[in-house]
């Protein structure tokens, strides 16, 4: 394979099975398979190699790929260095709850950075393997399958780990619509009783992927009043905390909404952190569970099981991560800088709502969005992810529909270098 082809590919590879499993058309050849792996939707970047399938860029341009939420800013110096010192442990089987080292510096950033009265860091938190194998794995330990309906509620659009592990814990996942008249907010008010009544799991995402809303006190109220009276649990993906552009306004989190309304303890609700986009560290693979004891306790038996300690190498090179701020406001600055300059470049030809926080522009477009994404792929050598690849059809509609993801993940020139080409494809398109 010629060199501009392998760089074309690797462009292409998102973080998604082979192409040679298609799980939509996917035969069992061995009778105790699991069946639940038939439901599996093909995943947004598998998805897309499809739609590029046969499309040839203009050699002149070299790819830029603004599809994936994969920070490019430099993992911070001091992380290297723990994560290096720290490979003196790899004589040793690290334990599934962790080096208690690392528990504390958790308990203690969420303590800061939420303005917690106490966090139990050896009943409260577990280090995790990044929050994506942890969101996946907790429906595993709270659904109970052999329920009538069980049923794991989700925003739509949405990170498709949510929909996959309702699906393998035996579960059906019930969409609600994030719409552009509601400011993107899920009508959690529009969800049947008889839903939320057979509903054991609910997950909630702020800073929002892919609409960088980020809940509001009320909002977080309104999500507990649902739990308590039908007795679900709620799972807050907040991996995208720390990516915000004002240092006085910082999202509100689950855990100091839960502090806020006197929810001592944080009854019925687990938040999942990560160092990946905080620290530019996604191949560290790090990242935290912390809430309500009990949950832990039972998710700690499920990992105990599952096989999910983590390296000592990577628990003292995330000691160093949680434990330092500096590198954080710096990856915020450079993050605020490039969507100070660039997203209202894109608003004036795509309109979109500002995000709050998270890294992403979620833009509407003209026409079909897959359509528009492959058309600027052919003609830009730009990638970016059709909105509709990350939504279900729910009441009617696909709310992801017309949409694109722009993740401004790449430093500022790639990305500047990126939003003139889709300038000047948006003004043709």
């Amino acid at each position: 394979m010629a060199a501009p082809e392998r760089s074309r590919q690797r462009h292409l590879d998102g973080d998604a099975p082979s192409p040679a499993y298609n799980f939509v058309s996917f035969t069992p050849i061995v009778a105790t398979l699991n069946p639940q792996l038939a439901l599996l939707q093909p995943y947004p970047f598998e998805r897309l190699r499809a739609l590029f399938a046969g499309v040839a860029p203009p050699p002149t341009l070299r790819p830029i790929n603004l599809s994936i939420g994969e920070p490019k800013h430099p993992t911070p110096q001091l992380v290297l260095d723990a994560l290096a010192s720290g490979a003196r442990g790899l004589a040793n089987y690290p334990t599934t709850a962790g080096a208690p080292a690392l528990r504390e510096a958790i308990a203690g950033w969420l303590a800061r950075r939420h303005d917690l009265a106490a966090l139990d860091p050896a009943t409260q938190v577990l280090p995790v393997l990044g929050s994506r194998e942890a969101l996946f794995a907790f429906a595993q330990t709270v659904i109970d399958g052999s329920r009538a309906g069980a049923t794991v509620v989700v925003p739509n659009p949405f990170y498709q780990i949510y929909e996959g592990a309702a699906l393998l814990a035996g579960a059906t996942a019930y969409c609600v619509n994030s719409l552009v008249e509601n400011d993107y907010a899920p009508r959690w008010d529009l969800v049947p009783e008889s839903v939320w009544a057979r509903t054991q799991l609910l997950y909630v995402c702020s800073p929002d992927n892919p609409t960088g809303r980020v809940m509001t006190l009320d909002d977080w109220r309104r999500v507990f009043e649902l739990a308590d009276r039908h007795g679900f649990v709620v799972a807050a993906d907040e991996c995208y905390s720390e990516i915000y552009f004002d240092e006085a306004r910082p999202p509100l989190g689950s855990l100091g909404a839960a502090r806020a309304l006197g929810r001592d303890g944080y009854p019925r609700l687990v938040s999942f952190g990560s160092l990946s986009k905080r620290s530019n560290a996604p191949g560290l693979r790090s990242g935290f569970v912390a809430g309500d004891a009990a949950l832990i306790k039972a998710f700690l038996l499920y990992r105990t099981y599952h096989g999910s300690a983590m390296s000592p190498a990577v628990a003292a090179a995330s000691v160093a991560a949680w434990s330092d701020e500096a590198h954080v406001r710096a990856n915020r600055a450079a993050y605020a800088r490039k969507f100070a300059t660039l997203a209202p470049r894109v608003a004036a030809l795509c309109p979109l709502k500002p995000p709050q926080a998270a890294f992403y522009l979620w833009a509407r477009v003209p026409g079909d969005d897959a359509t528009f994404a492959r058309r600027l792929y052919a003609e830009q050598a730009l990638t970016v992810l059709p909105g509709s690849y990350l939504g279900r059809e729910s009441a009617g509609i696909n709310p992801g529909r017309g949409h694109v993801r722009i993740a401004l993940v790449a430093e500022q020139d790639e990305c500047a270098e990126a939003i003139d080409r889709l300038v000047r494809f948006a003004r043709t398109a």
